[in-house]
């Protein structure tokens, strides 16, 4: 369950100035179906985090197939966002977003038809890759109809609606699972996409303007293939090697993912158009935050993945009585973002701080309860702890970006976000692989054990990016970033 904040669109560079004849009727829907695009790439990405054991004993997938589930869409969105952003850039926002809402519906129609694990597993990347079409188009689109003054306005429309889908969309995917409406169970959750995703094709192809792109922008597909096989063969080696053992396979995928990522690091000095900016990484305050952010959105995404796997496997929850088991984390990100806007400008990066020791604390006392009760906490013990997980989820996630582009060169922002925003992206599968690998492989001392020595890891990654937090910039970024 990723931070709301974490669906909003991407920025690229600002295009020109809104459009004066659009009225403001006209504004406000095409609002609406950004918000509801973004909302639909939000629900998409968590409802596995709720769905994943369900749907692994129907299709018999195994361990394997629970993790990939919750790796492989944000491996793809995250490899494919910031092309995705470039995109919509060369051919068009409108047309790049409508072919990214398109796809994406598709993708959900194949992931609820699926017949077997391998078919789900590719249909979740390809709805991974349109999402990373659609999402980025946002920021562009809202800029071309919104004038300046009035932007903020409008980017305050997303808090509210994503917060809440992050709160109900997992407690309406087990609602699903449980109604077994006309016999679908799990798959309902996916194909109710053809409503969802059929009604915002229609409404952006109506309401969104037109725009013709720029030629002239360049992709650097290479960058982009080399970072692909890098994440490819690090994920599969995790998993693989979690699932059937630590043999040369595994270890030799995991090698050949760590080569790849040398090569694709060597790629981004030299291309033309690098994904990343050469001259970010020479920045010390982007730099640490950019490695604090990938480890901290790792550990906390795999320690959601794994509460929710420790809740049905070893608490005996329904999938709906774990969705709201683990409702106060969304509802502690909501309330920490919110806070957290209005106190960053004042604390900087002692913000961040604050959001590590409230993650470590609430990951420490769900440590100690599962230590005491191992198996047998009843649901209303977990209550205070899971929200304070969210609490600290929310104060992080909300400022650690937003410090780290605190000393950047203005005209690098736009670079700057969507990197920032496609590391986490990649950092959600990462920690969904990792994190479960540690779990599964402790399964054989009992699911509290397991839970436990998770548990434990998120607690002593969180604790490493805490000796980051001095390398960060002191402030925030200026508004105008």
């Amino acid at each position: 369950m990723p931070s709301p904040a974490r669906a909003a669109p991407a920025a690229p560079a600002a295009p020109a100035g809104a459009d004066p004849a659009v009225t403001p009727a006209r504004r406000r829907a095409v609002l609406a179906v950004v918000v509801a695009a973004s909302v639909l790439d939000l629900l998409d990405s968590t409802i596995t985090n709720i769905a994943a054991p369900t749907i692994a004993a129907d299709l018999r997938g195994g361990d394997a197939l629970v993790q990939w589930l919750g790796a492989g869409y944000a491996l793809a969105l995250g490899v494919l966002l910031v092309p995705g952003g470039r995109l919509g850039d060369k051919y068009g926002r409108r047309r790049t977003f409508l072919a990214g809402i398109a796809g994406f519906t598709l993708a959900s129609v194949a992931c609820g038809l699926a017949p077997d694990p391998a078919s789900l597993i590719t249909a979740r990347l390809v709805q991974g890759a349109f999402g990373a079409l659609l999402i980025p188009q946002g920021f562009g689109i809202l800029t071309s109809v919104f004038p300046r003054d009035q932007l903020g306005t409008a980017f305050s429309a997303f808090l509210p609606a994503l917060g809440g889908s992050a709160v109900g969309g997992p407690v309406l995917a087990a609602g699903l699972i449980e109604a077994d409406l006309f016999g679908l169970g799990w798959r309902a959750m996916f194909l109710i996409n053809i409503v969802l995703g059929g009604v915002i094709v229609l409404a952006a192809a109506r309401l969104l303007p037109k725009d013709r792109g720029d030629a002239s922008v360049s992709l650097d597909g290479p960058g982009a293939a080399l970072l692909a096989a890098a994440m490819l063969g690090l994920l599969y080696g995790l998993i693989d090697g979690s699932a059937h053992g630590w043999a040369a396979a595994p270890l030799l995928c995991m090698a050949a993912g760590l080569a790849f990522f040398a090569l694709f690091a060597r790629r981004q000095r030299t291309a033309a158009n690098p994904l990343i900016e050469p001259s970010l990484l020479r920045n010390r305050g982007f730099t640490s935050g950019l490695v604090l952010g990938a480890a901290y959105f790792a550990a906390v995404s795999g320690l959601l993945y794994v509460l929710s796997l420790f809740m049905q496997k070893g608490l005996g929850f329904t999938p709906l009585r774990a969705s709201l088991g683990l409702a106060p984390v969304a509802a502690g990100i909501v309330v920490a973002s919110v806070a957290s806007h209005r106190l960053i400008t004042r604390l900087g990066r002692r913000l961040v701080a604050a959001g590590l020791v409230v993650t470590l604390a609430g990951t420490g006392w769900l440590l100690a309860l599962v230590l005491v009760s191992g198996t047998a906490p009843g649901g209303w013990a977990l209550v205070a702890p899971v929200l304070v997980v969210g609490l600290g989820m929310g104060t992080c996630s909300g400022t650690v970006y937003v410090i780290t582009v605190g000393d950047i060169d203005p005209a690098e922002s736009g670079s700057a976000g969507g990197s920032l925003t496609a590391v986490q992206q990649l950092a959600n599968a990462v920690g969904a692989a990792a994190v479960t690998t540690v779990y599964f492989g402790s399964l054989a001392d009992g699911q509290a054990a397991a839970a436990a020595r998770s548990l434990a890891t998120t607690a002593v990654t969180t604790l490493l990016c805490c000796a980051l937090v001095r390398l960060l910039p002191r402030r925030a970024a200026p508004r105008h970033h």
